[in-house]
């Protein structure tokens, strides 16, 4: 299945609570999508969330974290991995 990087921006202050929490609103809904989120990252000052997911299309992504509330900025396919 393919994989995606994608990136939030506005989160300045985000907490690990508050990634943990919105990481499991993903997980709680990604079947819906057939999507697979594996992994997630902030940085509090700068804002900015990054995700790694597998799923069939960079718009199942963005539909599960728009439907979890934090829609994201950027989608990005990552066809090539080490």
């Amino acid at each position: 299945m393919p994989k995606f990087m994608d990136v939030h921006h506005g989160m300045q202050g985000i907490t690990p609570e508050a990634l943990k929490e919105a990481h499991q609103a993903d997980l709680d809904i990604q079947g819906d999508e057939g999507v697979d989120f594996q992994k997630a990252w902030a940085d509090p000052e700068s804002g900015m969330v990054w995700c790694v997911s597998e799923a069939p299309n960079a718009e199942a992504v963005q539909r599960i974290h728009e439907r979890a509330g934090h829609p994201a900025t950027e989608v990005y396919a990552v066809p090539i991995e080490v």
